[in-house]
């Protein structure tokens, strides 16, 4: 009872009700029907619950002994993939383990967060800006990201790099270097065009304006707009999503989900998905500020941080505001290494919690 006691059941409970309203948004967008998304969704997320649940009782100082272990782990899971990976929709990504398929990408936003929040653990204060400390960070987001965008897929690329970039800057990296980045990363804007995919060029043209191709490559975002626009105030009610039901609206059940959720709930079914993930991000921030130690806090800081850019980039992807990169939305959309993942994230971060309610830790 004491360590039930230290849980964070708010959370838990907020959590619950994001998956919940995910699993009435699949069960619209089937038609008003459990399969082929709604049961498969809850079931996962009740296996992924308790096992977040489980990893919340692991002290953290375990994950910052395994840390590399863990980095490493899946660091060959990324070259598994370009070595053996399964292929669909066009990109390598997967592993396919018979009774599972596992995207080891996923789990690289969580691993290179906590390799690095251990990396800056033991670091001596002072030493985070020069060179021999510098290089070797760099290093452990630099060759999981490049792995990624092999696959390839810019979004988990960019979502894995956000992540460690937060945990440097957080250590005390100075400033003035990722201003140095930044202005670098702008000198060499077309050598990076010239690297992207035809795809990924055309999913940045379609972004800049989508009206250029509103039958083609422009076709996914103009219909999410109309979708979202359509909804209003309080929607057009649960399974009456004209968009959705009538197949107009392209990944209805992953990418794009917050455009299907619009148009039925609203304006008002909106505000509950960004309240809600307000409110675990707020807990987030609490949980690293209230932390006991450089590992702790980091893991807290760079966890949250890596939840709100996959909120971020799926909320503005579907609105038109940020290239479609095919980020899902956590816990509403279907799939199962993206919740996975999140569970893990929400998981370690009750850990931290916990910890800190502990009375001699």
């Amino acid at each position: 009872m004491r360590e039930l006691s230290r849980m964070p059941w708010g959370i838990v409970l907020v959590t619950i009700g994001l998956a919940g309203f995910g699993m009435v948004i699949l069960y619209s967008a089937a038609g008003g029907s459990l399969s082929p998304w709604a049961l498969k969704h809850g079931l996962r997320f009740c296996l992924f619950l308790a096992m977040a649940l489980g990893i919340s009782i692991i002290s953290p100082d375990t994950w910052m002994k395994y840390a590399w272990g863990v980095y490493g782990a899946v660091l060959v899971g990324l070259i598994g993939v370009e070595l053996i990976g399964q292929v669909s929709g066009g990109s390598q990504r997967w592993l396919d383990l018979g009774i599972i398929r596992l995207q080891p990408s996923e789990f690289m936003k969580l691993a290179v967060v906590m390799v690095l929040a251990r990396f800056y653990h033991f670091l001596p204060k002072g030493y985070e800006t020069r060179p021999a400390a510098l290089f070797p960070a760099l290093a452990l987001i630099a060759v999981p990201a490049a792995l990624v965008m092999l696959q390839p897929d810019l979004g988990t690329a960019l979502s894995i790099a956000f992540g460690g970039v937060v945990v440097m800057f957080l250590a005390g990296v100075r400033l003035w270097l990722f201003l140095g980045a930044a202005v670098a990363g702008l000198a060499a804007m077309p050598l990076a065009w010239s690297m992207l995919h035809d795809y990924q060029r055309k999913r940045v043209l379609i972004f800049l304006d989508p009206s250029t191709d509103p039958r083609g490559a422009g076709y996914h975002i103009t219909q999410s707009k109309i979708a979202i626009g359509s909804g209003g105030i309080s929607g057009k009610g649960f399974l009456n999503g004209t968009q959705s039901h009538l197949d107009y609206l392209p990944e209805l059940h992953t990418d794009f989900i917050f455009a299907t959720m619009a148009e039925e709930w609203g304006l008002i079914g909106g505000l509950f998905i960004i309240g809600g993930f307000g409110i675990i991000l707020g807990w987030g921030i609490i949980t690293a500020m209230q932390a006991r130690g450089q590992f702790q806090r980091l893991l807290a800081l760079g966890l949250t941080s890596t939840l709100f850019f996959y909120l971020a980039i799926n909320m503005m992807m579907v609105m038109g505001l940020a290239p479609v990169v095919g980020i899902p939305l956590p816990l509403v959309s279907y799939g199962g290494s993206a919740m996975l993942t999140v569970m893990i994230l929400i998981g370690l971060i009750m850990g931290i919690a916990r910890q800190n309610k502990l009375p001699n830790a």
